[in-house]
């Protein structure tokens, strides 16, 4: 009598179970199989991961902190600028006041100039012998020489004042030159003839002074031998621009 379990059958089952494992392989070296694989990328992700953040991310610089000393000496520096700036400003600003106070009135001085040298050519241009034949005339001019000393007043009390180089040694700063003379009694450059007068406002010049300058004389007397000496010096350059 044969039992209910057939032994024949139950075998194929067991083979096939082995079969199954041994090709599968058992359930813990697959893990650790996977493990061992995954291990190496995973490092690398994890190495790349921190090389990127060093390059992209940098320590940031220390700000070095001042001592008590050096921070007092600083400041010290800085106010030291200021007050010196500060200086600066209000000296510009008093001179500038004060160049206004002096030089402001040149246009004005500068174009009622004309009004002087119109009144010097009305006295200049009467002879003297008609004022003593015409009492109306002499009484005319009276009026005038009073309206010039009136006009010079004026600008005087502004800081002008006329130039009446007469006998003195040219000066290009305040003379020009608009001929040459030559003149033996007088040394060479001197200003012998005036033709218009210059005038000054306060220690600037409002317009140059036209004047005749002496020349030294060229032909001297014959010497001993018959020839005309001439003086071994060079005649003094009057320079006739302003």
């Amino acid at each position: 009598m044969t039992s209910g379990k057939n032994p024949e059958a139950e075998q194929p089952e067991e083979e096939a179970t082995a079969s199954d494992l041994s090709e599968t392989g058992a359930p813990g070296d697959s893990d650790n199989s996977a493990e061992k694989t995954a291990d190496p990328n995973d490092d690398n992700g994890a190495d790349a991961g921190e090389d990127e953040t060093t390059a992209a991310d940098p320590e940031p610089e220390q700000e070095v902190e001042l001592t008590p000393e050096e921070q007092i000496s600083d400041l010290k520096d800085n106010l030291l600028r200021v007050m010196a700036e500060s200086e600066n400003v209000r000296k510009r600003a008093r001179r500038d006041v004060t160049d206004a106070a002096k030089y402001g009135v040149t246009n004005f001085a500068r174009d009622t100039l004309s009004i002087g040298d119109n009144l010097a050519r009305a006295l200049e241009s009467v002879p003297p012998q008609a004022l003593e034949e015409n009492e109306t005339l002499k009484t005319l001019i009276e009026g005038v020489e009073l309206t010039q000393r009136e006009f010079l007043a004026m600008i005087e009390r502004h800081g002008i004042k006329r130039i009446e180089p007469i006998g003195e040694k040219f000066d290009h700063n305040f003379h020009q030159a608009m001929f040459e003379v030559e003149d033996p009694s007088q040394e060479p450059g001197t200003i012998i003839q005036v033709v218009q007068p210059g005038y000054v406002i306060s220690d600037r010049l409002l317009r140059a002074a036209m004047v005749g300058v002496s020349k030294r004389v060229s032909n001297a007397a014959p010497n001993e031998s018959g020839e005309t000496g001439e003086s071994d010096d060079p005649p003094p350059h009057i320079d006739t621009k302003v």
